[in-house]
């Protein structure tokens, strides 16, 4: 190729020697099985290299604000472009980003409003403007001919008093008449106000018709009347009728409302910000929550008082309080052994707010005498002190500023009749409907025009490309903590595309997880766009619709870990529906995931009135002793019906969970039929480098024991403690077992090196001589599960537990990964495996939260086989799922939308995957759709 990036000699992690050559300015997909070695050849080696090469040509001083990279293990590469690495990685666990900030939307809008939006007094709602002496002469000149007018000076709205002092002032300043409460009045007449009335005066400068003759005059009478009243100025036309313009008007020459006595800063772009204090809510400090004690969580009305029915001052290390609220309540004569809810109204109020009567009691050898000032203000005074008390709190939507962020002020500045909480509020999709439709700025002037015309280009494209790569149905306001790995990978896709860069290599880690299939196509027409602006553009993928639509596929294998690290196919797609790879097989049609699903739907769980963030009032029933697939495009409300709204619920019934968040007015019946429910989310199974698969699914605790029975282990008195790299004894001492060593580097970041006693095996050499059949206890940590499988063959517990992990798909992975380094998908399929290998009571719902992430095909078929192994012996399966082969081989399927957000939150159509298959045209179902194709291809 002649135009191409080539590979030399990659042999990073399981990488073999391989050669590779791509076109530039391609679609190009990564392909294989998991653990084949896609990311380490796309981001360890091309995008690593890529960086590298970058960091290198700076300075020194700019080098200390990046993070260090090293060099990958490749001979050389050619054709190397400048290289941005789009992961999955949350984008910020910032309270203060939004999805407007990190794509930088917000920053345009702040600007956009800053400089033509129209202030309004949050108060009254009337337009505040802002005038010069000379816009005002301007303005009052501007006046149709002949209008009679009345030039007044406002010095006092609406203030008690006499005001002797200010009248007998005007007059002496050669005043004649002034406007008081309404009434003209003649100031050489004695006048004498109530003092405990609310009074306005006005003075008059001077009655004047508007005509040319008169021109200077009004201008010395305008100058005369906003020095008068320091900027203020008010025009009466007596003739209004007749001459058809407003008989009151006001002129200011500060950013003021004179009714309410406000003034305003001028506007600017912080004005709009919650990070500054000039935009920022005071209530919240831009947050737009605040943290209330719940006291649901702080007392549990079912318990008597001596039973803990005040949690927060029952247990360990709370007993003085609790023995002062036991004294109060012997001195009040409230009973101590009854339910809380049973007591009198007024003695639960005392409880919580305090009461009259002394509680006396002796507390560590000393008398002592308090007054009970109840439970709220006892908590909100342990909250200062203690770190736990979190549990008792819950987050609440700020009233003042109505959870949007931003002072009153800010709130009242309008763009094409909306403020900017009202843009930021709104699905993307409206705002991009908004901002498309020119009627909407029509009334600019000439100068707003211009002004406005750059800002809003900048805020079209990138909410554009937002909507475009299937973000339409989240808000530009939303909080980027709630936002999934692959909706913050699609918001930075979007924002590159909004960056127009060219000649730069973008390596994307499947972007396609959590698109619902309809989207996926708009997600590969935004990476086409992303390649057409001159820019080579690297997909690791597993999604069929994704790998048909690329210029030219790389596909890695054959098989995963040790075995992988190969290129098994390179070409187009032409070529690979001709190859016999794995991968190509799948794609091709020639192999299918097809299983058994005609099982009964008897027993159901019923969920009923459901009415949480999109979804009102809902009602649902789910089949039991099924695999279920819940299913919908983004935000159409799955993780709002299952995780939010049964999950808690079941937990609390058959698991016993305390602490739970339940949704109110929701009633669930059916789950007494099952034993317990296990929820596989893909929360890390560790934040440590100590964490790894082995010591998450108990294969450790076997290993080690092993260990300790060998005959060189018996000799030297080694016990399974020795054989443990978290406390002394057997481990490395150099690094205390973690087999890295942190250097400091002052000006440069930190860096991890292999400990040079251990060699990065963490244990001591006098650990490492016991071997068992040839291996010690760190080469054993390095085997994967695959390898492990067959060493461990003829020790049952411990191939049990492999087994099951080989079959989720995680043969590749090493016993002793670093749980940091696992993938979300790799995470929650690790859960699976250690659930799997527990006994089963056959009788348990497990509910899994879109466990394809990061599957190959043929991972895929194997992790279906084991959901309806699990259905077979008993159990219910619930799987929040996209992937179209697990859908479709479901025993039953409700699909929500029909889209996402708040046009979301109904059943569309549930039945058996055939059924909505055949229905889809009636009942509007994209899953249907979809179904309807995949079913029913040649």
């Amino acid at each position: 190729m002649k135009d191409s990036i080539k590979i030399f000699n990659a042999k990073e992690n399981n990488l073999k020697n391989i050669n590779l050559e791509i076109p530039k300015n391609k679609l190009i997909v990564f392909t294989g099985l998991s653990g084949s070695g896609k990311s380490t050849l796309a981001f360890d080696t091309l995008y690593a290299e890529g960086q590298r090469r970058y960091i290198e040509s700076l300075s020194a001083y700019a080098r200390q604000f990046l993070d260090k990279v090293g060099k990958p293990d490749v001979e050389r590469i050619e054709g190397l472009t400048p290289a941005i690495a789009i992961d999955q990685k949350t984008t910020s666990k910032n309270p203060r980003s939004t999805v407007g900030t990190i794509t930088e939307v917000y920053d345009y809008l702040r600007l956009l409003y800053a400089r033509v939006g129209k202030q309004h007094c949050h108060k009254c709602g009337e337009p505040i403007s802002q005038m010069s002496a000379s816009d005002v002469i301007d303005q009052v000149l501007k006046l149709p001919d002949n209008s009679k007018v009345v030039i007044l000076a406002p010095l006092i709205n609406r203030k008690k008093g006499t005001f002797a002092d200010l009248l007998e002032s005007l007059r002496g300043k050669g005043y004649v008449r002034a406007m008081i409460d309404g009434v003209m009045a003649r100031l050489d007449e004695e006048i004498e106000l109530e003092k405990n009335k609310m009074h306005t005066i006005k003075v008059v400068i001077d009655r004047v018709v508007i005509k040319e003759d008169n021109k200077d005059r009004i201008a010395q009478d305008v100058e005369k009347g906003l020095k008068e009243s320091f900027g203020e100025l008010e025009i009466e036309v007596l003739n209004h009728e007749e001459v058809g313009v407003e008989k009151h008007i006001h002129y200011s020459e500060h950013m003021a409302c004179f009714d309410c006595k406000i003034s305003f800063e001028p506007l600017e772009p912080l004005s709009f910000s919650f990070n500054s204090p000039k935009g920022a809510c005071s209530s919240c400090d831009g947050l737009g929550i605040r943290y209330a004690l719940d006291m649901k969580k702080v007392v549990n009305e079912e318990l008597p008082l001596e039973d803990g029915a005040i949690k927060v001052i029952y247990g360990f290390n709370k007993g003085f309080y609790f023995k002062m609220l036991m004294a109060y309540c012997e001195a009040a004569g409230i009973d101590i052994k009854i339910p809380f809810r049973e007591l009198p109204e007024h003695q639960r109020k005392s409880i919580l707010h305090g009461g009259v009567e002394e509680a006396k009691f002796t507390w560590k050898r000393h008398k002592l005498t308090r007054k009970w000032e109840g439970i709220i203000k006892l908590a909100y005074d342990m909250i200062k002190d203690e770190k736990d008390m979190a549990e008792y709190m819950t987050e609440k939507k700020c009233s003042d500023c109505n959870g949007n962020r931003l002072k009153p002020s800010s709130q009242s500045v309008f763009v094409a009749k909306k403020t900017i909480s009202d843009i930021i509020n709104q699905p993307i999709e409206d705002a991009h409907a908004f901002f498309q439709d020119e009627k909407n700025f029509e009334y600019f002037n000439e100068q707003n025009r211009m002004i406005s015309k750059p800002i809003l280009k900048e805020i079209k494209e990138r909410i554009f490309f937002l909507h475009d790569v299937g973000l339409g149905y989240i808000t530009l306001g939303r909080d980027a903590r709630t936002i999934s790995g692959g909706e913050a990978q699609r918001i930075r896709v979007a924002s590159q595309i909004g960056s127009g860069l060219t000649g730069v290599m973008y390596v994307l880690d499947e972007p396609s997880i959590g698109l619902h299939e309809r989207d996926t196509s708009k997600l590969i027409k935004t990476l086409k766009a992303l390649q057409e602006k001159g820019n080579t553009v690297i997909v690791v993928e597993h999604d069929k619709e994704t790998i048909e639509a690329a210029d030219y596929i790389v596909d890695i294998g054959p098989n995963a870990g040790k075995y992988g690290g190969e290129i098994v196919f390179n070409g187009t797609l032409a070529q690979m529906n001709k190859a016999k790879t794995l991968t190509a097989q799948y794609v091709s049609g020639k192999k299918k995931i097809d299983y058994v699903h005609n099982r009964p739907q008897e027993e159901f769980i019923e969920i009923k009135n459901v009415t949480i963030n999109n979804i009102k009032d809902l009602d649902v029933q789910i089949p039991l002793k099924n695999l279920c697939a819940i299913t919908g495009v983004s935000g159409s409300g799955k993780s709002s019906l299952i995780l939010q709204t049964l999950l808690p619920v079941a937990k609390e019934l058959l698991n016993h969970a305390r602490k739970v968040n339940k949704v109110d007015g929701v009633e669930i019946t059916g789950l007494e039929k099952l034993d317990k429910v296990i929820y596989l989310d893909q929360s890390p199974i560790g934040r440590t480098p100590r964490s790894n698969p082995a010591t998450y699914t108990g294969l450790m605790d076997e290993i080690r024991t092993l260990f300790s029975k060998t005959k060189e282990a018996s000799l030297r008195g080694y016990k399974i403690g020795r054989f443990s790299f978290n406390v002394k004894g057997g481990r490395c001492e150099k690094c205390q077992g973690e087999g890295e060593i942190k250097i400091e580097m002052h000006f440069l970041p930190d860096i991890m090196v292999k400990c040079d006693d251990c060699q990065g095996q963490r244990y001591n050499a006098q650990t490492l001589e016991i071997l068992y059949k040839g291996k010690n206890i760190s080469e054993v940590l390095n085997m994967s599960v695959d390898e492990a499988l067959e060493f461990f063959a003829k020790v049952p517990k411990i191939k049990a537990k492999l087994q099951t992990l080989s079959d989720v798909g995680l043969g590749y992975i090493t016993l002793g990964q670093n749980a940091v380094t696992l993938s979300g998908g790799e995470a929650q399929r690790i859960k699976l495996s250690k659930e799997l290998s527990k006994k089963d009571t056959g009788n348990t719902l497990y509910v899994l939260d879109e466990p394809t992430t990061g599957l190959h095909f043929a991972d895929v078929d194997r992790l279906t086989k084991v959901l309806h192994h699990l259905v077979e012996v008993g159990n219910s399966v619930l799987v929040i799922e996209h992937n179209l082969d697990v859908i479709k081989n479901s025993d039953w399927v409700i699909d929500m939308g029909p889209e996402g957000g708040s046009k979301g939150g109904l059943i569309v159509d549930e039945g058996t995957p055939e059924y909505l298959a055949k229905n889809h045209k009636k009942s509007g179902s994209y899953t249907g759709y979809y179904l309807d194709k995949e079913l029913n291809q040649k």
